[in-house]
């Protein structure tokens, strides 16, 4: 894994340039480092930091087509014996980590199955990997367990095993209806199968349902944006999640667009915007309300984000699986990115941890304060309380330069975006980074 965090791909206007854009840690991940693996053995069995709460992310890596656009560490290519073992070393993970001091009989506050694509495996391999983690680490008092789908691998018995295993939150990879659009993305579905599953996600009752949705994948028109809006709109999810495309480096797309054999262009990020906007203002006008630069959520909807909330606000989680991210007691750390190291770690009796970075309580202010940006509005008593920090004070520089721009605006109680910043907050937090890290590999 070796992309960087270009100024290309962080420029506001202009093309989409290949890099990460997406902020989801700081400080960035190119500066954890294997060295500092014992940090992880130290925050483990220590106990735990008073009144922090925990989560578990569990990775199933498994799709059945690499859409071109997808950065994620992913598997195509294995068989159901290669997918048996990985799901028992992912049990196995999980009660290891059941049994550390920093874990043991601390009740998790959400459990997120993401991918790759969870509902790719059988109800059978999920209600035994669920049987064995439920004991390790129990779910009685969870308030969101959150399972990712694409639609193409649903059927109304996998979703009843689903919503059996506890499932609250169900997030359906829709990404786009337009078939033309799903096909030269390499999406593994069809806008027929989006239609096939929803009466049996409707008829079963998930407290809330999610839709995903993608603007500027190529080949995207302003037509073809308006009817996936008006499509969604229809289905009546409890929330949408708006992505804008970009190209790491590990995508197909990336590699065409270096290698000059890109046969469509990429949207700009301009053009990305509008779209995003557009999205905005129509559901809004549908009974849709802000809730993050990427989310709208029906009003009334009850805590549509618990998972995402309390990351922001820098919980404790577990991620078991291959390549998945951690944060224990201001302990960053990663699992091996490899399979063959990963299966045999665990084997092994070993946690399959592959970097690591101890943050200081200055890195997990910056941590929070970029995180919360994306709800579009922080208060300043929040960090005041937490940290002891005046961040008005402390950032002041950053946050005059960003509402010289027009991004954001002030009071002594709080910051709030502008809808332009929303817009682009990704492109935007780099401002508040340490010197040290502007320049670091994101990844």
């Amino acid at each position: 894994m070796t992309p960087t965090r270009t100024p290309e791909a962080r420029q506001s206007p202009g093309e989409t340039g290949v890099g990460s854009v997406f902020v989801s840690n700081y400080p960035p991940y190119g500066v954890w480092q294997r060295d500092m693996v014992p940090e992880v053995e130290k925050a483990l069995q220590a106990q735990p930091t008073a009144g922090a709460t925990l989560g578990l992310y569990v990775h199933i890596p498994f799709c059945r087509l690499r859409c071109k656009f997808c950065y994620f560490k992913v598997y195509t290519d294995k068989d159901s014996a290669q997918v048996a073992e990985y799901l028992k070393a992912l049990a196995r993970e999980v009660e290891m980590y059941g049994a550390l001091p920093a874990v043991a009989g601390r009740p998790l506050k959400f459990i997120y199955f993401g991918g790759g694509t969870p509902s790719f495996i059988s109800s059978r391999q999920l209600r035994a990997l669920v049987t064995r983690m439920k004991a390790a680490i129990p779910w009685s008092g969870a308030e969101e367990v959150s399972f990712e789908c694409e639609p193409g691998t649903l059927t109304r018995s996998k979703l009843a095993s689903i919503r059996d295993i506890g499932v609250t939150r169900l997030s359906l990879g829709v990404e786009h209806f337009d078939d033309g659009i799903l096909k030269e993305n390499g999406r593994a579905h069809l806008s027929a199968e989006i239609d096939r599953c929803m009466p049996w996600i409707d008829e079963l009752g998930f407290d809330q349902l999610n839709i995903d949705l993608i603007a500027g994948m190529v080949g995207e028109t302003w037509e073809t944006w308006k009817t996936a809006v008006a499509r969604t709109i229809a289905l009546d999810p409890d929330s949408v999640t708006i992505y804008q495309m970009e190209l790491p480096y590990n995508t197909v797309y990336s590699r065409h667009l270096l290698g000059g054999a890109m046969r469509q262009p990429v949207a700009g990020w301009e053009q990305k915007r509008e779209w995003h906007d557009y999205a905005i203002e129509t559901m809004a006008a549908a009974g849709y309300a802000i809730n993050s630069a990427y989310t709208m959520v029906k009003k009334g909807t009850r805590r549509p984000f618990v998972y995402r909330d309390a990351v922001w606000h820098g919980t404790d989680m577990i991620g078991a699986g291959v390549a998945s991210f951690s944060h224990m007691s201001g302990v960053h750390f990663q699992n091996t990115a490899e399979w063959g190291a990963y299966l045999a770690a665990v084997r092994d009796g070993r946690l399959p941890i592959d970097r690591a970075f101890r943050t200081s309580r200055d890195e997990r202010l910056v941590r929070e304060l970029i995180l919360q940006l994306k709800l579009g509005r922080i208060t300043t008593r929040y960090f005041r309380d937490k940290f002891g920090v005046d961040i008005l004070e402390r950032f002041r520089p950053a946050f005059d330069r960003l509402e010289k721009r027009g991004m954001l605006s002030r009071t002594r109680a709080a910051v709030e975006l502008s809808r332009a910043g929303l817009l682009q907050v990704d492109s935007l937090l780099p401002e508040f980074y340490a010197a040290s890290y502007r320049q670091a590999r994101y990844t």
